[in-house]
């Protein structure tokens, strides 16, 4: 017997009128007016992670080499939650809703949390254990390592709220609504801002806690969203009821949301893992230069959140454009979203390696030189390369959402691949020291954005 909701309760209307939306309206105004609010709610979380940078600054060059080493991790965190995992949520419950079954999406969605737990609890139990050895592992000295593991003792016991508001947002976009989601990741961002500061450096009536208190701002602005998201969808405002969705959660529900996500897992594992190799192969070039090439990673990991801005609505699209059978739309939608996406990369990408102090003076003094010169052979190397990683990133998306995920993950492998093995080539037959680094990683990002764009073309999602 059909679960769902009355035909005219307003939210499932309201729901269904956003599907039809999605398989039917302009791709191009659609995909902008869906994608606009997230490409907001993305820069302000880019200015939340760039304010983050920036209160470490203050307490010194220290605290911004432990970030550097703690930073892949905890974008890796943000990545999986909101990224590989939370777009094969927001596929699979567009896939059930555009093949006409909110019973099955409603069963997603508690699917969903009791993954998001479960992958929490993991991290943090792997953190606990390695995580000292990892960042002495990076390439990090005694006091950059113990910046970094006063940081994670902080963020990854509290990840809980950062997995449960991602998953949960991730099955409101699933529905077609982007709104919601975007507004409440603006106001999460913007309070973490003040929050993480204040903790940090002490404002007002807070403590001064230094290092601890930069991750502390941001798990208590997750924390109160994940409460807002939970409450949203378990109140009926997506339009999908949940009356006997929790009996009908089976090894299916699980496989539907892992079958893309694991992969999805794998190539964001990948993506976090190439930065992180770099991190020890430039840390082997004094503290300086970690501090340098950690801002110019920093600012790639930045890139990301821009295009999940428009790969969330592209994944939202595809996967319902798939469920209903029609492939040749998604994958309209799919060069839409992603030619659209390397063409803002690539402007940003350009601009930097131009006038790379207008990202770095932001963080370093001129007294700085070490850091300047590592950070600025960084953007002149790599960001016009910008482009090739942000197409690839955003067709990543978009095959979540088509549930064809073999050649992203063949992209990233190929990528570290490139990337660990031309830095290693080229530091042992040149003398150019760390900027070979540079180069073998702005080679790999070619690399990466031609096989999985050439991979589409090619396979067609047949």
């Amino acid at each position: 017997m059909n679960q769902s909701l009355p035909p005219l309760d307003p939210a499932a209307r309201a729901r269904a009128a956003r599907t039809q939306a999605l398989l039917s309206a302009p791709i191009g105004p659609t995909l902008a007016k869906l994608a606009a609010p997230n490409i907001l709610a993305m820069v302000v979380q880019a200015a939340q992670s760039i304010a983050e940078a920036y209160f470490a600054s203050r307490i010194g060059v220290t605290a911004l080499a432990g970030l550097a080493l703690v930073f892949p991790l905890v974008m890796l965190t943000q990545m999986l939650s909101a990224g590989a995992m939370g777009g094969a949520i927001s596929a699979s419950v567009a896939r059930a809703l555009g093949a006409g079954n909110p019973d099955r999406a409603a069963t997603l969605t508690i699917t969903a949390w009791l993954l998001a737990v479960g992958f929490a609890l993991v991290m943090a139990a792997i953190m606990l254990l390695f995580g000292p050895a990892i960042f002495v592992t990076l390439g990090g000295g005694p006091e950059s390592v113990a910046a970094a593991v006063t940081y994670a003792a902080v963020f990854f016991p509290g990840c809980i709220a950062i997995w449960m508001c991602h998953a949960s947002l991730s099955v409101i976009r699933g529905t077609g609504d982007m709104g919601m989601p975007s507004l409440l990741l603006l106001l999460v961002s913007t309070v973490s801002i003040p929050l993480a500061g204040g903790f940090a450096l002490g404002w007002g009536p807070l403590p001064a806690l230094g290092m601890a208190g930069l991750p502390l701002g941001l798990i208590v602005a997750y924390g109160v969203g994940a409460l807002v998201a939970v409450g949203y969808i378990a109140a009926g405002r997506t339009g999908l009821a949940f009356k006997g969705a929790l009996g009908r959660i089976d090894g299916g529900m699980v496989r539907d949301i892992m079958s893309v996500g694991a992969m999805a897992s794998v190539n964001t594992v990948l993506t976090v893992l190439t930065v992180v190799m770099m991190v020890g192969m430039v840390g082997r070039h004094g503290e300086g230069a970690l501090a340098g090439y950690g801002l110019g990673a920093r600012l790639e990991f930045l890139m990301i959140p821009v295009i999940f801005g428009i790969g969330a609505a592209m994944t939202s699209m595809v996967g319902a454009n798939i469920g209903a059978g029609a492939k040749a739309r998604a994958l309209r939608v799919a060069w839409t979203g992603s030619l659209a996406g390397a063409a803002i990369v690539g402007v940003i990408g350009l601009v930097l390696a131009l006038f790379p102090d207008l990202w770095l003076g932001i963080f370093l003094e001129p007294t700085n030189t070490e850091a300047l010169t590592a950070g600025r052979a960084y953007f002149h190397i790599v960001a016009p390369f910008y482009p090739f990683f942000g197409l690839g990133l955003a067709l990543y998306f978009a095959s979540q959402g088509a549930g064809r995920m073999l050649w992203p993950v063949i992209g990233s492998f190929s990528r570290i691949g490139v990337a660990i093995g031309g830095a290693v080539l080229l530091r042992s037959v040149t003398t150019i020291g760390v900027n070979g680094v540079f180069m073998a990683i702005a080679f790999a990002m070619l690399v990466y954005g031609s096989i999985i764009s050439i991979a589409v073309w090619r396979g067609r999602w047949a």
